[in-house]
Formats: structure tokens, sequence, C-alpha cells
């Protein structure tokens, strides 16, 4: 668990890199990359973007706001093992995507990290639960704590934050919780020795 671990953390310091880059070079372009590549809401067209949304921003306060929350829970979300992560990241970048674009205002365009964050969030909170980890138990619980102010964003309460996003996403960990939890294999029951029926009788020597 501790080699997984390291590897979710450079994984984590690693997208976070490609983040800023992206917000280094969609900044020069006055924010070109984001109108381009965010999601439009039920515009065909617009589908592929569910995959790019995410890893662009509409500003520094922004990229900044997801960062840290990001960092944290998507390496929580990934210490037991990056391929379960990659899993559960792609289900949530689906269902938030879609969830965004079902759902958003007309002709609007969404972007940010966001609908990861919320998605991690959900996974963890339910993961020990559905993999029966005491220590997941533990983080999820604490988890659920410390951020419960982070529930109030996933209502409709601001109309520059995409609840949608925030909504869907954490919809989407949940169910990777549940998709991506840890399957022990039934025990199967050996002879017993005490049943007559299963007691082998010695060979006749004579």
């Amino acid at each position: 668990m501790i080699a997984e671990a390291k590897r979710a953390l450079w994984v984590m310091v690693g997208l976070l890199a490609v983040l800023w880059a992206l917000q280094i070079v969609n900044s020069l372009d006055d924010y070109g990359l984001s109108h381009e590549f965010g999601i439009e809401a039920r515009e065909p067209g617009s589908l592929p973007e569910i995959f790019s949304a995410p890893f662009l921003h509409l500003g520094w306060d922004h990229i900044e706001a997801n960062s840290g929350p990001l960092f944290v829970f998507g390496f929580l979300a990934a210490y037991r093992g990056v391929k379960k992560w990659l899993g559960v990241s792609v289900l949530i970048i689906v269902a938030s995507g879609l969830g965004v674009w079902f759902v958003s205002p007309s002709s609007s365009v969404t972007v940010g990290a966001s609908g990861l964050v919320f998605g991690y969030f959900g996974y963890i909170i339910v993961r020990g639960l559905f993999d029966r980890h005491p220590i997941d138990i533990v983080i999820g619980l604490v988890m659920a704590l410390c951020f419960a102010y982070q529930f109030s964003s996933l209502l409709p309460t601001d109309e520059q934050v995409s609840w949608q996003g925030h909504m869907f996403g954490f919809v989407g960990g949940i169910v990777g919780g549940w998709l991506f939890r840890d399957r022990r294999p039934k025990a199967v029951a050996g002879p017993d020795a005490t049943d007559p029926a299963t007691v082998l009788l010695p060979k006749d020597l004579s």
C-alpha cells in the first residue's frame, strides 16, 4: 500500500502540473481554450468536450480554488491503487460531464475540475463502507465532517457555479465506490473430517 501511495502522490502532482500548464497557455490565449473545449449544454458537437472541460479553467481564482481539494481528495481516492483510480476518474468525468450537458442552461459553457473534486469526495466517503476497510471508513467520516460545507455546492445557490457538475460528479463518485469495490472471493468449505461420508478408509492390506 505504501508503494501505491507513492504512485498516487506523484500522479496527483503530475495532474496538477498539467492543469497549471494548461492554465498558463489558456490565460495567454485570453481563455480561448476554455470557450473552445468547454461543454456547451445540449449541443451534440460538444459531447467530446466532456473529456477536455475538467482540465480547463476560467481564471486564476478558479484553478486555485480547485487545486487544493483536487490534490487531497484525488490522493485519498488513489492511494489504494492508481489503476482503480483511473477507472473511477473516467466514470466521474463522464457522469459529471453528461449532467452538465443535459441540465445546464442553454448556450452555457462549463469548464473546471470541480466535478472531479466532488466525485472524489463522494467516492472516499462511501469507499470504506463498500470495501469494508476500517481505515477508509474513518477517512470517509473525517472528510465528510471536515468538508461538510461542500454539500451546499451540490445545490443551485449561485448562477456562476456549476452545481450540475458538482451534483452529477458526486453521484458518479458514489457509483464508482460500488462498481470498483474490492470483491473478496467467497470462502469454499472443505470436506468435514468428522462427516462419516467424507472419511477415507484405509486400504485392505490383507
